[in-house]
């Protein structure tokens, strides 16, 4: 893999655990990601205006743009319902195995085929990542249902991803950014409102709310985004892009020993050790 998408694919993953951050730290999370949202589609729109962006060329590719939204909807939605019912530590290794669902897809629906040394990269890059969030003891055949959430929310973040990879064929991903982030705000705003409506909406006085937790996070998260999709523009392969993406999870780790005091670590040690030695073997031969 040619080493500029390599560098923007880390990029990316650096960026992640600050917006994630910001909106766990925000009074009402659900309100947050609502204003992530919002915020992702007006930095699109603002950032295409500038650079020119053709946003009619949308029209040629709506069926890949609708492929988008569901996978994004069908992650949103799996993923808090996966976190109202089990722990995150435990569910979230499976939700970030994305590169398993792209090679299956790959091989079996869309005839790609991946050398041996790729697919022994992204199995080690998938394991480095589950090991650091995996907790001992966890059994996830107690809860089915849970573990049936996870799974979705996994084939979510797969399916917008193999369709952003085509889009990027046609589109310039600021137009693509502002359209389908711009489709799924209105949805997660319903929700809101009707969780909100039913008294499941915690009481939260003004005065907690800041701007940066309502708006910093929508411009780094569309930052990171962003540069995913000029990722996949400079032909980076999906597979191997989502297993660099894995990169995210160490600084998560890194982020939670330093602030939350986790213990565990010379485990997490030695899966990031397995997550980097898979991000090399990508980078080198993907």
């Amino acid at each position: 893999m040619a080493l500029n998408i390599v560098l923007l694919v880390l990029a990316s993953a650096a960026l992640h655990p600050v917006w994630n951050l910001l909106v766990k730290k925000n009074p009402d999370p659900q309100l947050g990601f609502l204003f992530l949202t919002a915020v992702i589609a007006l930095s699109a729109l603002v950032h295409g205006l500038i650079a020119g962006a053709d946003f009619t060329a949308v029209f040629s590719v709506l069926p890949f743009v609708g492929l988008s939204v569901c996978g994004q909807l069908l992650y949103g939605i799996c993923l808090t319902a996966t976190l109202k019912r089990g722990d995150l530590s435990a569910y979230y290794p499976i939700i970030r195995a994305s590169p398993v669902f792209v090679v299956i897809v790959g091989v079996l629906l869309l005839g790609q085929t991946y050398s041996p040394i790729l697919l022994l990269g992204i199995a080690l890059a998938v394991a480095g990542a589950f090991l650091l969030l995996y907790r001992r003891g966890t059994r996830f055949l107690e809860d089915p249902r849970t573990l049936v959430l996870a799974v979705l929310a996994m084939s979510g973040t797969g399916i917008y991803s193999l369709s952003d990879a085509r889009l990027m064929e046609s589109i310039a991903p600021q137009v693509l950014v502002f359209v389908v982030d711009g489709l799924v705000f209105p949805i997660h705003a319903i929700l809101w409102f009707r969780r909100r409506a039913r008294g499941l909406v915690p009481a939260v006085k003004a005065g907690d709310f800041s701007l940066t937790y309502l708006l910093l996070p929508g411009i780094i998260c569309y930052a990171s985004y962003y540069l995913i999709l000029l990722a996949y523009q400079f032909g980076g392969d999906v597979a191997a892009v989502t297993s660099i993406r894995q990169a995210s999870i160490p600084i998560s780790v890194a982020l939670g020993g330093l602030f939350l005091r986790e213990g565990a670590m010379l485990r997490r040690f030695f899966a990031a050790g397995l997550l980097a030695l898979g991000i090399i073997v990508i980078a080198l031969y993907g």
